[in-house]
């Protein structure tokens, strides 16, 4: 049994509409952002401010390599895709859907972003996290779903009947 992978921008709404895909395909559900939490038991943000970007993403791929996911949705970090072994860990077995949002859109529902746990090098803007992932967040993707005007439920049974 494939796991669902989601993957794309901090706010394009992997981890909702990841618990709600899982629901509807009797599938476990797993937020790796939270299984860092749990299993650092630190908050991302915690760890970024006192570790720095490099530290968090080393432990963001540990962590995801360390697990093998079965029948399982996935809702990854948006870093995820800056760590070649971590993806090419998850699409090993599984599908990977790219959450594509917009970058108005995005900048739109990211009020949190110096506290949400959003791996920022010094000085870097949002938009350009935005433009150095997209590129990387297409190359990952089996398949895109456009989740800049839809809502929750449309966005679910787009990925359901595309897989």
């Amino acid at each position: 049994m494939k796991n669902i992978v989601l993957i794309g921008m901090p706010g394009a709404g992997k981890s909702t509409i990841g618990v709600v895909l899982a629901k509807a395909l009797k599938k476990k559900f797993v937020d790796t952002d939270i299984l860092i939490q749990e299993e650092t038991g630190r908050l991302l943000q915690d760890i970024l401010d006192t570790d720095g970007p490099d530290v968090f993403r080393r432990i963001e791929e540990e962590t995801i390599r360390a697990h093998q996911f079965r029948n399982t949705v996935i809702a990854t970090g948006g870093s995820v895709v800056l760590s070649r072994k971590a993806m090419e860990h998850l699409k090993r077995n599984g599908v990977i859907i790219y959450l594509n949002v917009s970058f108005a859109e995005i900048k739109r529902r990211l009020k949190n972003i110096t506290t949400r746990g959003i791996v920022l090098e010094k000085g870097q803007t949002l938009h350009a996290v935005y433009d150095l992932r997209v590129p990387l967040y297409e190359q990952y993707a089996d398949i895109t779903v456009d989740c800049s005007r839809h809502d929750f439920e449309k966005i679910v049974a787009a990925i359901i009947e595309q897989f």
